[in-house]
């Protein structure tokens, strides 16, 4: 169980970054946590299973992707017969074959992305996702000349890591500052939009890092396409039920250590982008219109829709 809270706890203070690593690495100790739990009890199994879901679930509040994983695994898994060594190979069996779907997805995605991205091109991207700057990487090494934007990402600067993906490739980079999202899409003359995503709901509203919906406006008014990168293992479930995803409000003191006594510091980690303001979801099931994001997790992922 330490090893199982040491990893919620890097995934509550970021130091597992990404709604794909904090899903293969929740996984991974949820897995191996079964599969080293020594008890004899069948339902006591099953319990010790339930309390380290628990612990994983609410890591933090938008990670549907290790959700959906933890779903996944546990369908099911009380109505089987067998013993508690057959349930432990049974939990092992699934968590595999989960990371294979996020890894084998990954691969999809930025093929499927990489064709929306024209030789001679500039795109434009915000915080970090490895699928989006895999995206670019990828058309990058297909022979394509390509520029790339990318934002700092204040308050914890997730943007140095794509821009560090980006130059290590190869690609030509420009990082700017936040607040610079509108000017910049301007200044070099962006021709797309591409970034990642934490959660997706039920009506094709893309949750993301702070930030996007500014550059997705930037986007609209200067008539560029945004196209988001995601796998359909980050559909939230809850929403085609009623409930909202919720946006994660962090700390204080990532923006401002030795802030002033007595200062309201407000530190949103995410927030919403319509559908409206989105062009393609680039997926593992192809690329296509947000608004039928339901329709295509009911037909690739039924197991996403289980309670």
């Amino acid at each position: 169980m330490e090893l199982l809270r040491d990893v919620s706890q890097r995934i509550s203070d970021l130091t597992i970054q990404g709604a794909t690593n904090v899903a293969i690495e929740g996984v991974k100790a949820f897995s191996e946590y079964a599969t080293r739990l020594f008890v004899e009890d069948r339902n006591v199994f099953l319990q010790e299973l339930e309390i380290a879901k628990s612990i994983l679930w609410n890591s933090r509040p938008t990670e549907p992707a290790l959700r959906n994983g933890l779903r996944y695994i546990l369908s099911n898994l009380r109505s089987h017969e067998g013993s508690i060594d057959e349930l432990k190979e049974l939990t092992s069996a699934r968590g595999s074959k989960y990371l294979d779907l996020l890894t084998s997805s990954k691969r999809q995605i930025i093929e499927f992305g990489s064709t929306r991205i024209d030789d001679n091109t500039t795109v434009m991207t915000h915080c970090h996702s490895s699928l989006a700057s895999g995206t670019i990487v990828e058309a990058f090494k297909q022979g394509k000349n390509i520029t790339a934007v990318c934002t700092e990402t204040r308050p914890l600067y997730q943007g140095r890591k794509t821009a560090k993906e980006l130059v290590s490739a190869g690609v030509p980079s420009t990082m700017v500052v936040d607040s610079g999202m509108r000017w910049a899409i301007r200044k070099f003359n962006a021709d797309i939009i591409i970034i990642g995503a934490d959660a997706i709901t039920s009506q094709g509203t893309v949750f993301n890092k702070i930030g996007s919906r500014l550059l997705a406006l930037a986007a609209k008014e200067s008539d560029v396409p945004v196209y988001v990168t995601a796998s359909l293992l980050k559909f939230d479930a809850q929403t085609h039920l009623g409930e909202r995803t919720e946006v994660e409000m962090r700390g204080g003191k990532e923006l401002w250590p030795d802030a002033p006594e007595g200062l309201n510091i407000v530190n949103p980690a995410f927030e919403t982008i319509s559908r409206d303001y989105i062009d393609g979801l680039i997926t593992e099931a192809g690329i296509f219109p947000p608004e039928i994001v339901y329709q295509i997790v009911q037909q690739t992922y039924p197991f996403a829709l289980e309670e």
